[in-house]
């Protein structure tokens, strides 16, 4: 790889980053915020339960990429598949999510929300490969956090805002204006998408020795045998196994577990809006911090953040289930819903960037999509766990709050594993 200036990115690395500036309007509009609000409103109308059936549709959508990922993985690093298979999830995800636009009833809208879902969740795991492609060691920290940020500022934060206007003008009862969003999240991924299907490329390879079938069983064997092997490696996505399912799962539930607690739809919005603008500086930071402190301490301390943040859903939950129809406690709520926005802000971008930067240098760049379906594996069956305790710890218990502080646990064991990690690496 040729030589670069340390403060100027490559224009492969400039279209590496601008995927996520592409893709994190559907991780804002469809997992996060606008969408389960609507899906959320269909639901009611029909007398069915959005938490439940949200948790429920999640877990299915991550649990297929989970199965698909390491083979897909595993196929991509032969030369000229990683990006065809990108395409591919690519495409899926645009077309599903742009269809949902047209269905008004909740069973459509859920099985187009995990048809979109599994084609966001694989996309998703081959640009985390290409990062191996783009960039050095030296540069990954950096590149990968400003993938992060920039995606809070165009792919979040941008359209987001753009979706509030429509839904403020048109009004939130108006099933109009939540279709438009949808549109609006369908024509900028596709459109953002372009200068990554343009300019990012597949430099680091395996060519198929024994047929392309074989050789791909070949190395996915072979690869589970090196994680297994690597004792640090292992520790390492064993950890992301339970940390990244909490983080994924408070993504996905805050607003369905706001709406349950009667919290206001506009206010919850700003909220979350406010998470994507703090989000941006915290992001870069995150990196600045990495190559200060090193990863792994960094990793450390935005695991505990997201400790405390469960804590805080808990009373959140908690206050208002215990003072039904008291207004100082729906107040309080609110306030701490808030709260909540700006800490998961601070450390969200940071969080996944890091992990996956990390990741990408602990690994060989010619296996990346290899190692990288394994870590997606455990990314997206953690991400099945997590909206399945929420699911049925509510089911059971009658109480949102329980559900959400069962998430304590995952980070708990992830900061566990990660000192772990720390000692083994040593």
């Amino acid at each position: 790889m040729a030589k670069t200036n340390k403060m100027k990115f490559t224009k492969p690395e400039k279209s590496w980053i601008m995927y996520d500036w592409a893709n994190s309007v559907y991780a804002t509009n469809i997992l996060a915020v606008i969408f389960p609000i609507y899906f959320g409103s269909v639901c009611q109308a029909a007398g069915a339960d959005n938490l439940v059936l949200w948790s429920y549709g999640t877990s299915i959508s991550t649990f297929v990429v989970a199965i698909l990922a390491p083979v897909l993985g595993a196929l991509a690093d032969h030369k000229g598949h990683k990006k065809k298979l990108f395409l591919v999830f690519l495409v899926m995800g645009v077309l599903f999510t742009l269809t949902s636009a047209l269905f008004d009833e909740y069973r459509m809208l859920l099985v187009g929300y995990v048809l979109s879902h599994i084609g966001f969740s694989g996309s998703c795991l081959f640009y985390d490969s290409f990062l191996t492609d783009v960039t050095t060691n030296e540069r990954m920290d950096r590149v990968s956090s400003w993938g992060y940020a920039m995606g809070y500022i165009g792919g979040s934060t941008i359209p987001f805002v753009i979706s509030i206007v429509i839904l403020f003008l048109m009004g939130m009862e108006n099933m109009l204006a939540f279709k438009l969003v949808i549109v609006l999240t369908s024509l900028w991924w596709a459109v953002f998408s372009i200068p990554f299907i343009t300019n990012v490329h597949q430099t680091h390879y395996i060519e198929p020795k024994k047929g392309l079938v074989r050789s791909t069983l070949q190395n996915l064997a072979h690869t589970a045998r090196d994680i297994i092997k690597q004792k640090h490696i292992f520790l390492f996505i064993l950890a992301y196994f339970f940390y990244i399912d909490g983080v994924g799962t408070i993504i996905s539930v805050s607003t369905s577990y706001g709406s349950k607690l009667g919290l206001d739809n506009i206010s919850m919005i700003l909220a979350l809006l406010m998470t994507q603008i703090v989000a941006v500086p915290f992001s870069i930071m995150f990196g600045r911090l990495s190559e200060r402190i090193g990863a792994l301490k960094a990793l450390c301390g935005a695991v505990g953040i997201y400790f405390f943040i469960c804590l805080v859903g808990f009373y959140m939950g908690f206050n208002i289930e215990n003072n039904p129809g008291d207004p100082g406690a729906l107040t309080l709520s609110l306030i701490l819903f808030w709260c909540m926005a700006f800490l998961v802000g601070t450390v969200q971008g940071g969080i996944q960037a890091i992990s996956r930067s990390h990741f990408g240098k602990l690994i060989p760049p010619e296996r990346s999509n290899e190692y990288f379906g394994f870590f997606d594996i455990f990314g997206k069956f953690a991400a099945v766990i997590g909206p399945l305790l929420v699911a049925l710890f509510t089911q059971l218990t009658g109480r949102d709050s329980i559900g959400v502080i069962s998430l304590a646990i995952l980070f708990l064991v992830g900061l566990v594993l990660l000192l772990g990690q720390r000692r083994a690496k040593a």
